[in-house]
């Protein structure tokens, strides 16, 4: 699977995220988002995703592919639903 590697990544950057909605836990789905500029910290980047800033965190799965994150999808969410 093609995670990107958040030490290389750079403003601009088109990227595929499994993203949970919010108001419904147990959605979620592919979606684009964009690696942009922190907009409080200009050390740091963010995502922005559904026209929102989103920070990063440790345990986000960042995909360079939306091939690769659909196949993360898959793997997480339909071993899960088989256990």
């Amino acid at each position: 699977m093609s995670i990107i590697d958040l030490e290389n990544a750079k403003p601009g950057d088109e990227v595929y995220v499994i993203y949970r909605n919010p108001h419904v836990p147990s959605v979620a789905n592919v979606q684009p988002a964009e690696i942009v500029q922190h907009p409080k910290d200009p050390n740091a980047l963010a995502l922005f995703l559904n026209e929102t800033f989103h920070v990063i965190e440790d345990d986000d799965a960042i995909f360079t592919s939306s091939e690769s994150a659909q196949r993360a999808y898959e793997e997480h969410f339909f071993d899960f639903v088989e256990e």
